[in-house]
């Protein structure tokens, strides 16, 4: 049964005569996404001045492709932050899902096709596993996914030696998804553009995606309108399980072996930090994956300006955490909630 309420407001209309065109990139929060956009271009035009090569389209398709991975994370935590959740654990699972692809197609005789479904496999089973938990252990979803952020990275760790696995770069389907392109694009980015759209039309044209905003809103009255909330968390949990398995086969695609700690850690971050930017209220009801995708452009172009310029990357995880406060700074000030500790 769904809701025949409304979505907030805030969270951006898609009915109406005078819809823009460019629904995908105002929905939840036309004025903070222009402001991403300003942002973006600032930053572009910045580094474009300090380094010839930075605009051009080479650098340009590194940006991308450095940025995919984050990407698809940071849209699937979108739809967790809707529901009022989070997913502390999602750059364990990348790792994870990078071991199992590689290992499986070692295994199997160089079989690239059943390394890409025992990783999406071990992806669904986590995600499930992390949604069993919160729903039925009635554990918070930010202690129960910092639980798996440790065991998960153990798991790849344990499975892996604490080596990386494999060699998947004399296999054409590996190399196909790491260093292919379509229509001049890489493959890489059309993934995360294909997820990005199927998730925004989940949440925008769709039941389900009015659901999730409801129990993110309102979860009583979710409940009360006979939302069966277990059945929707377990599924979005799963999600997260599959997207981040795809961003683990990506990930070993793109580096040429199964990384079971290189390249996934501290991916958690950097997805919560662009949902955050993007829009997606931490206490859940409001988001888009318009401006989810945007913050991932910003973070992605700051973080390569700031390596094109030589600048310590310990700098950029300084950069992350501040953009993560400034965002949820904004987003109390919008809400008119009471800061904590100061008087109303």
């Amino acid at each position: 049964m769904s809701v025949t309420t409304k979505s907030p407001a805030p969270t951006g209309s898609h009915r109406g005569p005078e819809r823009s065109r460019f629904a995908f990139l105002t929905a939840a929060g036309g004025g903070q996404n222009l402001s991403l956009v300003g942002a973006l271009v600032v930053v572009l035009a910045l580094f474009g001045i300090l380094d010839d090569n930075y605009l051009s389209l080479s650098n340009l398709q590194v940006i991308a492709e450095a940025a995919t991975i984050t990407g698809l994370l940071a849209v699937v935590q979108t739809v967790v932050i809707i529901c009022s959740g989070l997913d502390i654990s999602v750059g364990s699972q990348t790792g994870v899902a990078s071991v199992v692809s590689a290992m499986a197609f070692t295994v199997t005789g160089s079989n690239a096709y059943l390394g890409v479904a025992a990783a999406l496999g071990i992806g669904m089973l986590i995600g499930v596993l992390n949604g069993v938990v919160i729903v039925y252990g009635r554990v918070n979803p930010t202690i129960a996914t910092l639980a798996g952020l440790a065991a998960y990275k153990g798991l790849a760790q344990l499975l892996s030696d604490g080596r990386a696995q494999g060699y998947v770069l004399n296999n054409d389907v590996f190399v196909f998804l790491g260093r292919g392109k379509i229509a001049g694009l890489p493959v890489m980015v059309w993934i995360l553009v294909l997820v990005a759209l199927g998730v925004h039309v989940l949440l925008k044209y769709t039941d389900i995606g009015r659901n999730l905003y409801a129990i993110g809103g309102n979860d009583t009255a979710a409940r009360l309108a006979g939302i069966n909330i277990n059945k929707y968390l377990i599924a979005v949990y799963a999600l997260i399980g599959v997207v981040a398995a795809i961003a683990g086969i990506l990930l070993t695609a793109r580096t040429g072996s199964g990384q079971p700690v290189s390249g996934s850690e501290g991916l958690e971050l950097k997805a919560i930090t662009a949902a955050a930017l993007g829009g997606a209220a931490l206490k859940g009801g409001k988001g888009g994956i318009g401006g989810t995708i945007l913050a991932v452009a910003l973070l992605g172009a700051l973080e390569n300006g700031l390596t094109v310029q030589g600048i310590n990357s310990f700098w950029q995880n300084v950069a992350q955490g501040a953009l993560l406060v400034i965002a949820v700074v904004i987003q109390q000030r919008r809400s008119g909630e009471r800061a904590i500790g100061l008087p109303a």
